[in-house]
């Protein structure tokens, strides 16, 4: 439940001892006691004093306090800072903290007051928003997403975002495909922000941003001047609808978290769109949209996207996961050069990937991939060979290399190249089917990754050992074995040091 700030400020209420611990951690932390500046030392308990009692602002004013070397440089901050005060609380600090960062820091925290207060903030999701929407500058020999995640970084540790969770491998989202096994996906790191520094964000934003939750002919206004969009409400639709009555909002940025039940012609007014989730049941119209950077359809039912999305030259973040009746993608997709990543994970009704996916030298992120068989038309896994892909990675139906030289076809993929991986799915669709099972065991044994690899799992896999590779996995955590039936022994997992995670099943559910 979401507490008032006057309850945030007093549970967490500390003496000016205890503050000026947090304090000194936060500024000193990088630093063994005896290599603490004196001087500095000296200052701390006047710092405390500014705290009233808050760990909150304590934690703020350290990290601050961290970038600053010199006791002229301390007198600074002290000096701009105004002593809490039971009117504005710890506000004051909070907000001087927050004017100190580097202007492009500013701008990315402050679009947080999009998302509701206690909101959990996808962190990876909220990197591809800033990029999107062109906050995070160029740097030389450095791509986005990492400067990105540097950004992130200090921010968090700053104190403007907390409760980091990495969600594990194990406990994701379950996806059912088109056999009825259940996949894993996507092991994440979400965040939230103190009720306070959300009010720090929503005070610089003012109303450019905007969570709307109920159906209100009020909110219409809010609708006009937010250039950052949140709405959690059913049938979105008609609350934009009856805002562009009144006149044309300019989002740049819009996340709608209940599902759009009519056809949203009304997006065709908003041609300055660079962000945009919606869940549909329609396709899109791609050309009112060309200024995409990043699109989310996740759990959308469709069955399949338009062709004319080619034309959506910017987009560099698709989100399909979780949209069951999804079969195919359009064959236009190559054109799509700046795509950083394509989530597909969850689609199990996908029948295969598109032509020359391998053009798409940009992608960093593929989640789910479909192996063609020779002749299809379609993508096989030798165009993933050039493609430097990270994170999670999903091959199915590879009952589909079936070339002479097997294992040579599956090398093509190039996987112990990509050192970014860390977590891969083999999967066939059934073992059982005797014709399938010839080449298994070749296939397997191209598909060899970097020995880096976190979490791996075979499903269906008619070999009958283990992939010669398999000892080599130094770095895996976790091991998932699944309808493996003709498997005849395993392989020495005790020998694994970092192994913590081992599943074999012949019959799962």
């Amino acid at each position: 439940m979401m507490g008032t700030t006057e309850g945030a400020y007093k549970l967490g209420s500390l003496d000016e001892e205890s503050l000026g611990k947090i304090i000194k951690a936060r500024a000193f932390g990088s630093k063994q006691e005896k290599e603490w500046p004196g001087e500095l030392v000296n200052m701390v308990g006047e710092v405390a004093k500014r705290c009233a009692g808050s760990p909150l602002a304590a934690t703020a004013l350290g990290s601050l306090l961290g970038t600053k070397t010199s006791k002229e440089e301390w007198k600074d901050v002290l000096n701009g800072s105004t002593i809490c005060d039971e009117e504005n609380g710890i506000l004051p600090v909070l907000k001087l903290s927050y004017n100190c960062l580097p202007s492009y820091m500013r701008q990315c925290f402050a679009f947080c007051a999009m998302f509701p207060k206690d909101y959990e903030i996808d962190v990876q999701t909220l990197i591809h928003l800033w990029m999107a929407n062109g906050f995070i500058p160029e740097q030389s020999k450095v791509c986005p997403e990492t400067f990105g995640e540097t950004i992130f970084i200090e921010l968090k540790s700053r104190s403007f975002f907390q409760d980091l969770k990495n969600v594990p491998f194990d406990e994701n989202k379950y996806s059912i495909d088109g056999e009825g096994d259940k996949h894993m996906y996507c092991s994440r790191i979400t965040c939230k922000i103190h009720d306070l520094m959300h009010d720090v964000a929503q005070s610089a934003m003012g109303e450019e941003c905007a969570a709307i939750a109920t159906h209100s002919s009020e909110k219409e206004d809010v609708l006009r001047s937010a250039r950052h969009l949140y709405l959690s409400i059913s049938r979105p639709e008609t609350l934009l609808d009856a805002s562009q009555e009144k006149g044309s909002p300019a989002f740049q940025t819009l996340i709608c978290d209940g599902d759009v039940e009519e056809d949203m012609k009304i997006l065709s007014k908003y041609n300055s769109i660079r962000a945009l989730k919606i869940v549909c049941y329609s396709i899109l119209r791609p050309k009112y949209l060309h200024h995409l950077r990043y699109l989310d359809l996740s759990e959308s039912f469709l069955q399949a996207l338009p062709e004319d999305i080619s034309i959506l030259y910017h987009l560099q973040t698709l989100n399909l996961s979780y949209c069951e009746w999804l079969e195919r993608l359009p064959k236009q997709l190559k054109y799509l050069t700046g795509l950083g990543h394509l989530y597909t994970h969850g689609c199990g009704k996908l029948k295969s990937m598109p032509p020359e996916l391998g053009r798409l030298t940009s992608l960093q992120t593929l989640t789910y991939f479909v192996a063609g068989a020779d002749g299809s038309g379609c993508s096989n896994l030798g165009e993933l060979q050039n493609l430097d892909l990270g994170g999670t990675l999903k091959l199915s139906k590879l009952e589909n290399v079936t070339g002479a030289d097997a294992q040579a076809d599956a090398e093509a993929a190039g996987l112990r190249k990509k050192k970014k991986l860390t977590e891969l799915e083999l999967c066939w669709t059934d073992s059982d089917q005797e014709a399938q099972n010839n080449n298994h065991k070749e296939v397997v044994e191209g598909l060899k990754p970097h020995d880096e690899l976190k979490a791996l799992r075979i499903n269906h896999c008619g070999s009958r050992t283990f992939p010669t590779w398999m000892n080599t996995l130094k770095g895996m955590v976790n091991l998932k074995l699944f309808h493996c039936k003709k498997l005849e022994e395993l392989p020495a997992l005790w020998e694994r040091e970092n192994l913590t995670s081992a599943v074999f099943r012949t019959n799962c559910c």
